[in-house]
């Protein structure tokens, strides 16, 4: 045992040895309320190195990080560290970047899966399919991609959260709702049992039909949304499975999109990159295309749950609470009540549209190739979340506040 830790000591004193770049980060909360779990990304291209490894302490103290390699190039392209902040502070932390070793191990607070469907394996029950994938590519004229995955598309969560985006041309974010804060899609996979349920895991709480569900991004044909099709293939990825973000990809190519005054376009590569932050229950959307797009118009909104109340503040915000069955088998499931909010800033909305039976929708529009967007969402079985509309309401207000009022990052020296 005295060996092993000597060798541990031995270790730890060679880190310095190989740092390249030591980087002083100031990190300042400019509001009122305190912050938990604020992101902090650092771009690493801009230092003209290969870094394998990283170290973040603040006061002394290391820090839990995330080196990600978003372009899968086998190169690291940014680092993320979780900020906590009190009413009006600033922090200072110390970010270490080394060319060898590996990334450090840190206790997981999100969760990402693939699993291909139909295991051969017939002992194995419907939550514990093992046939894990990273990425996968159907046509565009494959008969069925709904059915290739196992819990029909990619899923993905933080301790607060739980989604699977569908493998299809909706593309759309369906829901799980918790009851505690911990991760459980691993266990559950979107199929909770009996005896999990008895143990207090939570289930799937969302209808979502042909609507956009949680914010689902759409074309728009200048009356209503439409779907992602057709398309020349359609792929799901994961980009990186934690400890401290997940973020998950949708690539759209050879997308034909609806026609602009009546004239046939050409077709556009779209990628929506979901990213889930640790201790989040709201999820960032980002739109990439590979040209252009201002010409077009696109759609997302929120699935109008049956009886649901409406909340808009006209700026962007819009959300609804609502309570209706996850399922056509209403014997099976029980009626689930939910709050669900999608977030666009003003620079990208064309128009709100009045809600219909199925949908409360956003007009988009996308100057030049990209944009970026915000979904949330609560259930009322979660012992740490919101059980009235008054108050999920008010809660989305703060939450507005708060993207609109980021925490200010500043570099503060280089070495």
């Amino acid at each position: 045992m005295k060996s092993t830790i000597f060798l541990w000591l031995l270790t730890c004193a060679a880190l310095p040895l190989m740092a390249q770049k030591t980087i002083e980060v100031s990190v300042s909360n400019p509001s009122s309320q305190a912050r938990k779990d604020q992101p902090v990304v650092l771009h690493l291209d801009c230092y003209g190195q290969d870094f394998r490894s990283a170290l973040v302490t603040c006061a002394g103290q290391e820090m839990p990080c995330q080196l990600d390699d978003l372009d899968q190039d086998e190169v690291f392209d940014e680092l993320c560290f979780l900020a906590d902040l009190d009413k009006k502070e600033q922090k200072r932390y110390t970010v270490t970047l080394y060319t060898e070793g590996e990334p450090r191990p840190y206790p997981a607070r999100v969760y990402a899966e693939m699993v291909m469907g139909n295991s051969k394996d017939k002992k194995l029950k419907k939550n514990q399919q093992n046939n894990y994938i990273e990425s996968i590519t159907a046509r565009g004229d494959a008969a069925y991609t709904y059915n290739l995955q196992h819990h029909h598309g990619v899923d993905f969560e933080s301790e607060l959260n739980g989604i699977r985006i569908y493998f299809d041309a909706r593309q759309t974010l369906d829901l799980y709702g918790k009851y505690q804060k911990r991760l459980e899609l691993k266990e559950t996979q979107f199929y909770t049992d009996e005896d999990q349920k008895a143990r207090g895991y939570g289930d799937d709480v969302l209808w979502v039909g042909q609507t956009f569900g949680l914010g689902a991004f759409r074309g728009w044909d200048g009356q209503q949304p439409t779907l992602v099709e057709p398309v020349r293939s359609r792929t799901q990825r994961i980009i990186s499975y934690g400890p401290l973000r997940t973020i998950v990809e949708l690539v759209d190519r050879g997308w034909q999109l609806p026609s602009v005054n009546g004239q046939k376009t050409s077709p556009v590569n779209m990628t929506l990159r979901y990213t889930q932050y640790a201790g989040h229950r709201d999820t960032d959307v980002d739109v990439l295309f590979n040209k252009d797009v201002s010409d077009y118009c696109f759609s997302t909104g929120i699935i109008n749950v049956k009886g649901s109340e409406e909340f808009s503040d006209k700026k962007g915000l819009r959300a609804c609470w609502g309570t209706d069955y996850p399922s056509t088998d209403t014997l099976k499931w029980k009626r689930e009540t939910v709050g669900l909010a999608v977030y666009v800033p003003q620079k990208n909305i064309v128009s709100e549209e009045p809600a219909n039976k199925d949908n409360y929708a956003f007009v988009l529009q996308v100057p030049g190739s990209s944009m970026h967007y915000k979904v949330n969402y609560t259930s009322v079985n979660e012992q740490f979340g919101y059980h009235s509309a008054d108050e999920w309401f008010d809660y989305l207000k703060t939450w507005k506040r708060q993207i609109e009022q980021p925490v200010v990052i500043r570099v503060k020296s280089e070495e």
